[in-house]
């Protein structure tokens, strides 16, 4: 069976990327390409790298016909998601790229991104995206809500220690730097190459980082108590990836055989050996992501470090592997590519 779906924001990185990934889908037919400014153009137009594929012109919202269409990608900034998501087919299965629905708490939301929420009945709907640890939530879902990409890094590397208890949960740091992909495709002064190449910069200085309110969330969930980690991200002259280290107490051996036992059964996950180190290149272009371990040379102090691609498992390839199980398809379909090296 072949299922029909829509992007909304076709134009935007992780637009290309739902493109790129969904054309080698056996199951899965891009039917509507929805876009702002670049409407009325051709994907080739937009991102000749695309060039080879038949698809239809990227149109305005307001042309599609969502009769057949059966789910919907939205890769839209936040705000402006939620406005339009309010305004699809109820019936329409949706994954939401965007920050509008990540947040479960209205409150919670309105301090990380500066505005009300507008569908706060959605945003109750919503079912978190990390599909390692909601797959049954995301399978039976209407609508789910994509990760942030740099909270999929930390939790990634987090989540199964906060669970066990192998950790402090009070002494975490994580330390994170990310590709400038992840800061969109609008044109931004500091991210010019001549601003940003040959070197990198710690940013959201403080943990005033939005991607923060997640962490806050989600790992209180798991621990079931208040949790606080410190977190500081930093921009690298690089175009795709992010890595992860994280700075905890506890065990390096219970903390390797933690994460191994917590990520067996998973595809996309791979712990590496004790020792160690994942790198960005190694997951480039692809939907995996690499934790390694190593102890401290302070007694009872562990390094934990996780790498994945910010455009593919931390945001656009998560979202197809959400949709195959919203869809009823098998989770990886679509998603087998090796990584790019070099």
């Amino acid at each position: 069976m072949t299922y029909s779906i829509a992007i909304l924001g076709a134009s935007g990185y992780t637009g290309a990327e739902l493109i790129r990934l969904i054309a080698g889908h056996p199951s899965i037919e891009i039917k509507a390409l929805g876009a702002f400014s670049k409407a009325g153009q051709t994907v080739a137009q937009v991102y000749p790298h695309l060039r080879h594929l038949d698809l239809p012109p990227m149109v305005p919202f307001s042309d599609i016909d969502w009769a057949g269409i059966d789910l919907c990608f939205c890769a839209l900034p936040h705000k402006t998601s939620q406005e339009v998501i309010s305004g699809l087919p109820r019936d329409l299965k949706i994954v939401d790229l965007s920050a509008d629905f990540r947040l479960r708490d209205p409150d919670e939301y309105q301090k990380w991104y500066g505005n009300a929420h507008s569908a706060v009945e959605m945003q109750r709907e919503a079912v978190y995206g990390l599909t390692e640890f909601y797959r049954d939530e995301i399978t039976n879902a209407r609508l789910v809500a994509g990760t942030g990409c740099n909270a999929a890094t930390g939790q990634f590397a987090l989540r199964p220690l906060i669970a066990s208890g192998v950790i402090d949960i009070d002494e975490i740091v994580l330390d994170l730097k990310a590709a400038v992909s992840g800061a969109g495709r609008a044109l931004k002064e500091n991210l010019l190459h001549a601003e940003l190449s040959e070197g990198y910069h710690a940013y959201a200085l403080g943990s005033t980082h939005r991607h923060q309110g997640e962490f806050d969330q989600e790992f209180s969930k798991v621990a079931g108590r208040d949790v606080r980690i410190q977190f500081q991200p930093h921009l690298i002259p690089a175009n795709r990836g992010i890595l992860g280290t994280a700075y905890v107490r506890g065990e390096a051996l219970a903390v390797h055989e933690t994460l191994v036992a917590a990520y067996a059964d998973e595809v996309f996950v791979e712990v590496l050996p004790f020792g160690e180190a994942p790198s960005t290149r190694h997951i480039r272009g692809s939907n995996f992501c690499h934790i390694g371990v190593a102890a401290d040379r302070l007694p009872g102090r562990t390094i934990v470090v996780a790498a994945l691609d910010n455009l593919t498992k931390g945001s656009s390839g998560q979202a197809l592997q959400n949709a195959n199980l919203m869809l009823g398809i098998e989770e990886t379909e679509g998603l087998m590519m090796a990584p790019l090296f070099p």
